[in-house]
């Protein structure tokens, strides 16, 4: 009788005569259809032979073959095409045996319109939709703020939505700051802010030097005019300048457009810090984690890294390396065809280059370790916790519940997460309360909450979690009781439960926890305490956020949204021309027919809707 491997490699043996030998991307899959890795080939049925015919293969590769009862392929026209495939797939399905990029986003850009009269200056984050100038990315929203808000310093640029700013009668406290020059009343004129912006766009370009001789010219000449408070302005703006110069440090390796991607391993864990350069400046970093085999090597996580990172963004001309790339020259063709441009990935070799790029590795170790320390203390305290309360399970995730609600109005569910890295931010999630007869009812809430949350996962539903490890609860025995109702209701007896219930007076040190049976009080100053309180705190944070973004959301909902007929453009074109609901309210039938895009029979019934 076959043991597993050999079954698994049998399937594959088999698949084999029946592919084309073309470029292209195979998937493993399990029993139960899970997607175990995706790989790609420049000849699919060359590539799987490895598995079959090479006698030493990885552990990880036996134990994922040990697991394949079924492989799938798609072909492509060209190698290149495979690569992007295999990027955008193994982002998608997230395969246990692939090495992952996780934590990823789209990074903010700044962004400066083109078309309107008075343009705004802003951040953006996600597809680039908006004709006008984009500048980015930047590592964080913090260091995209921190640019607007010197920008907003040297040019005066206005930062306010088009709501506001066309409903202003003067202006706001940005103008008495020096941080705006008021277009929304006048105080600037249209050929004056529209130069503005160019220096702006100038500026943001990395041509700062014309810059501040205008500046300088500017401030000398209302001096020998004696016009002073002009002269303080270039002067304030000047020295703006000098700020933002000094601070992103214009960098000696004269990196116009690029990427510098730094790769640190140890102990089986790595760290990917991320420069990123734009117009000779540094707009911040970023560390990733990637999720790969221990025995994974520093070449094979890097390209994959470089693959995934850049399948959803715009791809600089250069990415400095400071360890050789798997595949590079596939990788740059590919890349080069993307973006139809010339992109380069090379390791860093002058003296500039091994200099920032031993930064980038600094801040790599720098990461990593802090990880490490944390992962470990995390690991101790979930110990302690199953120790504690004598759970016999292993603990790798836990989940946390709270409620939250204004006397049964705007009531929501909250769910957070947490491993031995740390909050699991991309399994948070929030649950409006459906069932009318119990939102204002917390035992009633919880029981909807976790009844939708774990039937769900045991009918395996699409965009389903899979299962904790341990559930918390924000409550006393009412709470838990309740709790442990639904989970026995659906066969899950064995998943532990804490119900964690203030003290008197709702004091934080005094609470008492349920398990089972039993009630625990743990010491003030007991480190597991600070840690079950800061689960609870979390979960309670999110909850109150997630309540606070409902309520507003509904608050903000506009008296023109309950007329049929008045979409997301009339309601637009009617804000902008009366400038709020209200307004509208009590509109003369005839203003209501000036409006830009409002016709005689709708005009009518917006009129007919706030006067019968």
């Amino acid at each position: 009788m076959m043991n597993s491997l050999e079954l698994g490699k049998k399937v594959i043996k088999e698949k084999i005569p029946l592919i084309p030998k073309n470029p292209g991307v195979y998937k493993m899959l399990s029993s139960t259809g899970e997607i175990l890795y995706i790989g790609k080939a420049k000849n699919i049925p060359n590539r799987l032979k490895s598995y079959v015919t090479e006698s030493n293969l990885p552990i990880r590769t036996e134990r994922m073959l040990s697991l394949t009862h079924n492989l799938e392929t798609t072909t492509t026209s060209n190698e290149s095409e495979a690569l992007l495939l295999e990027a955008n797939l193994i982002k998608k399905h997230k395969p246990r045996y692939n090495i992952l990029l996780r934590d990823d986003k789209s990074f903010p850009y700044i962004y400066i319109g083109n078309k309107d009269k008075w343009p705004q200056l802003t951040k953006l984050r996600g597809k680039k939709s908006k004709t006008g100038y984009y500048f980015g990315p930047f590592a964080s929203i913090g260091s995209a703020n921190w640019t607007i808000k010197i920008l907003q310093k040297i040019f005066l640029l206005r930062v306010c939505d088009d709501t506001v700013f066309k409903n202003r009668e003067r202006p706001c406290i940005l103008y008495q700051i020096k941080r705006c020059s008021a277009p929304c009343v006048g105080h600037i004129n249209e050929k004056d802010y529209e130069s503005t912006v160019a220096d702006a766009i100038d500026f943001i370009s990395g041509k700062s030097r014309r810059i501040q001789k205008n500046l300088s010219k500017e401030m000398e000449k209302a001096s020998k005019e004696l016009d002073y408070e002009k002269a303080a302005v270039a002067r304030d703006r000047i020295k703006a300048l000098t700020q933002i110069q000094t601070s992103q440090k214009i960098n000696q390796t004269n990196l116009t457009e690029a990427d510098v991607i730094s790769i640190y391993k140890e102990t089986g864990k790595t760290c990917v810090q991320v420069f990123f350069f734009r117009s000779k400046q540094n707009w911040g970093n970023q560390a990733f984690y990637p999720k790969h085999d221990p025995d994974d090597s520093v070449e094979d996580i890097i390209s994959s890294f470089i693959s995934q990172f850049y399948e959803n963004k715009t791809i600089p001309r250069l990415i400095l390396t400071n360890c050789e790339v798997k595949d590079k020259k596939l990788i740059e063709k590919t890349f080069s065809d993307k973006d139809k441009k010339d992109i380069t990935i090379k390791l860093a070799k002058s003296k500039n280059e091994i200099s920032i790029s031993s930064l980038a590795e600094k801040n790599a170790k720098q990461s990593l370790k802090q990880k490490l320390i944390q992962s470990d203390t995390n690991n101790n305290l979930i110990e302690e916790l199953a120790s504690k309360f004598k759970i016999n399970n292993n603990i790798d995730l836990i989940e946390v519940y709270d409620n939250s609600h204004i006397q049964g109005s705007d009531s929501v569910g909250s769910l957070i997460c947490f491993s031995n890295e740390g909050f699991v931010k991309k399994r948070y999630r929030k649950f409006n309360i459906k069932d009318e007869k119990v939102k204002n009812d917390d035992y009633g809430m919880m029981k909807e909450v976790l009844f939708r949350r774990f039937s769900k996962a045991i009918k395996e539903k699409s965009g389903s979690l899979s299962l904790p490890d341990l559930i918390m609860i924000d409550g006393g025995k009412g709470q838990y009781s309740v709790s442990r109702e639904v989970l026995n209701e659906l066969g899950l007896h064995d998943l532990p439960i804490l119900a964690v219930a203030k003290g008197k007076k709702r004091n934080a040190g005094e609470e008492k926890i349920y398990h089972e049976s039993k009630e625990y009080i743990l010491e003030k100053n007991d480190p597991l305490l600070f840690f079950i309180q800061r689960l609870r705190d979390e979960a309670h944070r999110f909850a109150i956020s997630t309540h606070r973004a409902k309520r507003k959301k509904n608050l903000s909902k506009s008296l023109l949204d309950q007329i049929q007929g008045i979409g997301r453009q009339r309601k637009r074109a009617l804000l902008n021309h009366f400038g709020s609901a209200r307004a509208v309210e009590s509109a003369s039938f005839d203003d209501l027919k000036s409006v830009e895009g409002i016709e005689d029979n709708i005009a009518k019934k917006i009129y007919d809707y706030f006067h019968e």
